[in-house]
């Protein structure tokens, strides 16, 4: 009898256990097996994936990331079009999986993220009108120092942080930011006179200004161990460490606050709201139609409802309601964003080379955080690292 086993290969540290317990479930309702194998803390998960592939141990099912990500393994990749969830889905997450009118691929869940804010700590430097603006996050600033609380807890060891998250700003905030990229990427607009770019570094020195002194020799899990000890007042990071934060400290009062670039109010009052990747089904599968069994199982069944609940993630199916306070405040806070249409969109997603360009500016940031080049020559690299990617 053939092997009907799924193999899963998972990016999502986060939510491995969840995963796994949703698999056990599967298997034993259905009698389909589910093998999870996840990209442990530190992999990178693009890079293990073309190495499976290259050696010929490709998954079942895995996650690309849409876009440019998209544009590299549609190739490889089942057409989901007639899937019964498809018509399900809540909008922002299709286009970054559909090519030539096709769907390819599930979305995992939606995620937003921001600065996560300690309202204890807000309380006690007295910050009752909460930061909008670049001016007002400045004087937040100096209220929490005053009150001798740190303000910012910031992890630039890490390259996603700032090459796929405090960067993606700069990009999303451009009045046009999906014909923008597509005109650097064509040499009809240059990154060093951008005037967007050159406000987003403004930010990045308020966060390094009323940081801790070794911004960038701190990792995610000491950014975020210090932030859920209270030892700071706010943290980029994103929805995804609820769980992790509520484990660390179940009395942690938190929300979200927008990362402004300027002054201007109404469009700096917005939280960044995407789809970080997609559920998608090798084309030369032995075990196609048991993928896609266990696709539409997470998007249909009482089961796959609770999943986004027991990882507070919010899922990608307007038929799953959630209640105000089920997922955790952040969620909640992404949810009102949403709701209210004040959103900016991930846009390294959309990038020449996806992530091997992020890293690469990343490193140029981290450089300019440590003093080892101006602001016009970070610029200058990153025009550099996106002409070598889009040639």
């Amino acid at each position: 009898m053939p092997d009907r086993t799924v193999h899963v290969f998972n990016f999502k540290v986060e939510m491995a256990e969840q995963l796994n317990a949703l698999a056990k479930q599967y298997e034993k309702e259905t009698g389909v097996r589910i093998s999870i194998d996840t990209c442990g803390g530190g992999c990178d998960y693009s890079a293990a994936l073309k190495t499976r592939f290259n050696s010929g141990d490709k998954p079942d099912l895995f996650f690309v990331a849409g876009y440019t990500d998209l544009d590299l393994w549609q190739e490889y990749l089942e057409d989901l079009s007639d899937q019964p969830w498809v018509s399900d889905l809540v909008d922002l997450t299709k286009p970054g999986i559909m090519a030539d009118g096709k769907v390819y691929g599930m979305p995992l869940v939606v995620e937003g993220w921001g600065f996560i804010y300690n309202k204890e700590l807000f309380r006690k430097a007295g910050i009752v009108h909460l930061p909008t603006t670049l001016a007002e996050l400045r004087e937040a600033a100096m209220k929490l120092r005053a009150a001798s609380i740190q303000p910012f807890e910031n992890g630039y060891a890490e390259w996603w942080i700032i090459g796929n998250h405090l960067l993606n700003l700069a990009f999303a905030a451009q009045p046009n930011p999906f014909d923008f990229v597509e005109e650097v990427k064509s040499g009809h607009a240059k990154l060093t006179d951008n005037s967007i770019l050159k406000q987003w570094t403004n930010l990045v020195d308020l966060t390094v200004e009323y940081g801790q002194p070794n911004s960038l020799q701190t990792d995610y899990n000491t950014q975020m161990a210090n932030f859920a000890a209270g030892r700071a007042a706010m943290m980029q990071q994103g929805i995804w460490t609820q769980l992790q934060l509520d484990k660390m400290n179940p009395n942690l009062d938190i929300g979200f606050l927008p990362m402004p670039i300027n002054n201007d109010a109404s469009a700096m009052d917005k939280l960044q709201v995407g789809v970080p990747n997609y559920w998608v089904i090798y084309k030369n599968s032995g075990v196609i139609e048991e993928s896609k069994a266990f696709l539409n199982w997470i998007a249909t069944s009482a089961e796959g409802r609770q999943f986004f609940v027991d990882a507070k993630l919010i899922p990608p199916f307007r038929s799953m309601p959630i209640r105000q306070g089920e997922l955790g405040s952040l969620a909640d806070d992404v949810m009102k964003y949403l709701k209210a249409g004040k959103t900016l969109p991930w846009m390294w997603q959309r990038y020449p080379g996806y992530e091997a360009n992020t890293s690469q500016m990343a490193v140029q940031i981290q450089a300019y955080i440590g003093k080892q080049m101006n602001k016009e020559r970070m610029l200058q690299e990153f025009q550099r690292i996106w002409d070598e990617f889009s040639s």
